[in-house]
């Protein structure tokens, strides 16, 4: 056989393998398997690891080589009084104290408790606990600020104090959902308003000792309830995608201007994740559909935005700019919103994914919440459909002995 053959019968026996590996069966909870269930899964601010609560504890993964590596992970051997299940994993990043709440049918911890767990040592050194009736739907760590999320509310403590600090109301927020910007001097808390398709915005002052609130606004983003949004690692802007999912909306998150809307498509779709690019010039999005959308950016620099809100354009310097806000003005939404430019259609449909932008060029990562990874590439230039560069069930991944 020549080289060419051997070549090209090796191509298709790795396509093979990675069909076979994008068509295996979702991993259901089997407490006498080696391979957790997974229950909870997010990425850190600045999406260098992925922590993952599952039916028997937490894993940490590194995300920023080209397969995920197990960093740390913690078993919680099912007891009498305790089952291991974690339905909320939260890292204070850089240090090793983590924010645990219990979940899942056999659950470590009880879900209205907060449980403060200092990896180091091996062991909770203290908890937050709320009424029975009320449950943890997620909790946000930053600095020495520490954010309790329950469906229709928002406490804010004091971390290493234990101390309430003030709390605040929301719509009925079943998924918890709450997110806080990487800037470490000044942050930003986004968080759902208080009518629905509102999203709350408040930044943060921590340049002093004592960490404050600056400004505090609603961006009314959606007609209907909003099902998932996402802040730039800098918290500069603001994506966000109503329950309906055929749409995405970037604001300035500095005033809430709408800076550009975005079309995943025209059929209803439950979004999971949306991401930025760190450059800010990509979105990708994941949604039940079994695809992964990647749109291109034309957002307006925000320093052309100015504290009244008025948007300044000219024609001479930017005039497919002033194009599109004139077209805006003239045809339905469904002309001026903008489609993806590359997309990945090979994921299980019904299935929670998280994406996240590589390392490399233009690559995209994608995380499943049944163990599966895939990274895959898309041309800035023609888009249409990406390449994937690999496939593999990271929940099988060895931990990093280095580490």
């Amino acid at each position: 056989m020549s080289t060419a053959s051997q070549q090209q019968e090796e191509q298709l026996e790795q396509q093979q393998r990675n069909k076979q590996l994008r068509s295996s069966p979702v991993l259901v909870q089997n407490h006498q398997s080696d391979v957790p269930c997974i229950l909870d899964f997010s990425f850190n601010q600045s999406y260098e690891c992925l922590v993952a609560g599952t039916d028997r504890g937490f894993r940490i993964y590194d995300c920023s080589r080209a397969n995920p590596v197990e960093l740390r992970g913690r078993v919680f051997e099912k007891g009498k009084d305790c089952g291991g299940g974690l339905g909320v994993v939260e890292k204070l990043f850089p240090t090793s104290i983590y924010a645990l709440v219990g979940g899942g049918s056999h659950p470590q911890y009880p879900p209205n408790k907060v449980m403060i767990w200092d990896d180091r040592l091996g062991r909770c050194t203290g908890e937050l606990a709320f009424k029975s009736s009320e449950v943890v739907r997620a909790v946000r760590l930053h600095r020495e600020l520490a954010f309790v999320v329950f469906e229709r509310k928002i406490l804010v403590f004091d971390f290493f104090k234990f101390k309430l600090l003030y709390q605040f109301e929301t719509t009925a927020n079943p998924k918890g959902l709450c997110e806080v910007s990487d800037v470490s001097a000044s942050f930003v808390l986004v968080s759902p308003g208080l009518k629905k398709g509102q999203a709350r915005v408040e930044h943060y002052d921590a340049t002093s000792s004592i960490t404050r609130t600056i400004s505090k606004w609603f961006i009314s983003a959606h007609d209907s309830t909003i099902a998932c949004f996402a802040l730039s690692m800098d918290g500069k802007l603001l994506a966000t995608a109503s329950a309906k999912g055929t749409l995405v909306r970037i604001f300035n998150a500095s005033n809430g201007i709408l800076l550009q809307e975005v079309r995943r498509g025209t059929d209803r779709a439950e979004i999971y994740c949306i991401a930025f690019s760190p450059d800010v010039r990509w979105l990708a999005v994941s949604s039940d559909k079994g695809t992964v959308h990647v749109f291109s950016l034309n957002v307006i620099d925000n320093s052309l935005c100015s504290a009244s809100q008025d948007i300044n354009l000219s024609a001479s310097s930017n005039p497919s700019l002033v194009s599109r806000y004139f077209m805006k003005g003239l045809l339905p939404g469904y002309f001026c919103s903008e489609w993806s430019l590359a997309q990945f259609r090979s994921l299980h449909k019904g299935v929670q994914y998280l994406v996240a932008f590589g390392g490399k060029m233009h690559t995209i990562l994608i995380f499943g919440i049944d163990g599966s990874f895939c990274q895959c590439q898309f041309d800035p230039m023609t888009g249409g459909e990406m390449t994937q560069l690999e496939c593999s069930n990271f929940l099988t991944a060895k931990q990093d002995q280095d580490f």
